[in-house]
């Protein structure tokens, strides 16, 4: 009998690897942050002492969620400017309030609501963008979430710095100080085609493969942003970045609603990765992304939930249920995005965009313990036939109780173990006030 730290035992376990596997009364053991094996209860209790058994009779154990875009610290702006179209809401609102407020202490209080909201509806990891990274890093480091966090870039200058040189020099001295931090890596951030130039999108190439660091970029976000590249560069925004050789699998591209077919087939070709955000989208009416064509043709496609700025919700089991329901109401087609491809999109999917798919997204022996756990017993998700039709479709975040990442519980019976939840309620409403002055 092996001792190990932790016995997990639940009544379903969905591991993502191998596709539509469902197990039943089986356990997950964990040791040192590390998944040991995967295997029935039965045999558990006999090859395995743990210090900590938990047993989940009426839950599903499944990995954690993985946010593939996001601005964490704008979740302070949730509600600030709604039911308004990108640009508009863009410049005429939240660039203004961000030059007015934004700055480490206000980032760090914002990731920290994030952070909170994220573990209570299952994320473990999220892919952020946004300024002062640094204090976004204290956020996750308090919270014991994973992250990748942008470097990002901009040709204007901002409260955090004065142009694209001064970004990139401040990105990386953050992403030097967390070098060997455990759960913390970084990205390339450039904002987007119509925010960064030519030369800024060499220099951020040339770091990207000097690093091996992915590349997190806002693309085809909104018409308005194509009409706008064919008259200032004669190109649309997809060719401009393939002609200063950006497009490759090191890509995480955000959006990517506006697409012809034959953007579809170079993004195949080149192996960008696409963060999916329907609810941002339908909600600033950029549109709807066609979802089963970018399937067909075999993308790697994650799931984001953008800012809760333009969300409002940080919910990616809620995205999760959109992305389906969008992809065959645009398709026409009912068999679009099945359950179990829209699980990998939420969990497998958005570690492969990150290089991070040796590590997390699916539960193997192996793998970090990065785990969330679904309470199915409730009303609303009776009779059970299908465990991954209800994930998608039935069960919603408040059904999540508990989440472990690298083996540490950070969410026990609903209960955040690592943070605050009255102090950062309390620092919520203080920024309120301050943005309503």
């Amino acid at each position: 009998m092996k001792t190990i730290d932790t016995l997990i035992s639940a009544r379903w376990i969905l591991p993502i690897e191998p596709s539509g596997t469902v197990l039943e009364h089986h356990s997950i053991a964990i040791d040192a942050g590390r998944i040991v094996a995967l295997l029935p209860t039965t045999d558990a209790t006999v090859d395995f002492a743990a210090h900590e058994q938990i047993e989940l009779n009426q839950h599903v154990l499944m990995p954690g969620l993985i946010n593939l875009h996001t601005h964490a610290a704008m979740t302070l702006m949730r509600g600030l400017a709604d039911d308004l179209p990108l640009m508009t809401w863009l410049k005429n609102h939240i660039w203004p309030a961000e030059g007015k407020h934004v700055a480490p202490a206000f980032v760090k209080d914002g990731t920290l609501l994030a952070c909170a909201e994220m573990l209570r509806g299952g994320v473990t990891c999220f892919n952020d963008m946004y300024f002062f990274p640094e204090a976004t890093a204290q956020a996750v480091d308090q919270a014991g979430m994973r992250a990748a966090i942008g470097m990002i870039a901009l040709e204007f200058p901002t409260a955090y710095a004065a142009d694209a040189d001064d970004y990139l020099r401040k990105g990386l001295e953050v992403r030097d100080g967390y070098r060997d931090h455990e759960r913390i890596v970084f990205s390339m951030a450039p904002h987007a085609p119509y925010t960064v130039s030519d030369k800024t999108f060499e220099k951020i190439l040339t770091l990207a493969e000097q690093l091996e660091a992915p590349i997190h970029i806002h693309v085809h976000e909104t018409q308005d942003e194509i009409d706008q590249s064919l008259a200032e560069h004669r190109l649309r925004p997809l060719a401009r970045l393939q002609k200063l050789g950006l497009l490759s699998p090191s890509v995480i591209a955000a959006h990517m609603v506006h697409l012809t077919e034959d953007e579809i087939a170079l993004c195949a070709e080149r192996g960008v990765n696409i963060a999916h955000c329907p609810v941002s989208n339908l909600k600033l009416a950029s549109g709807i992304a066609p979802i089963a064509q970018l399937i067909a043709r075999g993308i790697n496609i994650g799931l984001g939930t953008d800012g809760a700025a333009s969300n409002n919700r940080l919910d990616l089991l809620g995205e999760m249920r959109i992305a389906a329901l969008l992809a065959k109401g645009a398709s026409g087609d009912a068999t679009a995005l099945p359950a179990h491809q829209a699980l990998a999109m939420a969990t497998l999917n958005g570690a492969k965009a990150l290089g991070l798919e040796q590590e997390i997204g699916s539960l193997k022996p192996g793998k970090l313990a990065d785990i969330v756990a679904i309470d199915l017993s409730a009303l609303e998700t009776a009779p059970l036939y299908d465990i991954a039709s209800h994930l998608v479709y039935a069960a919603g975040r408040e059904q999540v109780t508990d989440v472990w990442v690298g083996g540490k519980r950070l969410l026990n019976n609903r209960t955040l173990t690592t943070l605050d939840a009255h102090e950062i309620k309390a620092k919520a409403a203080h920024w309120q006030g301050v943005l309503n002055s």
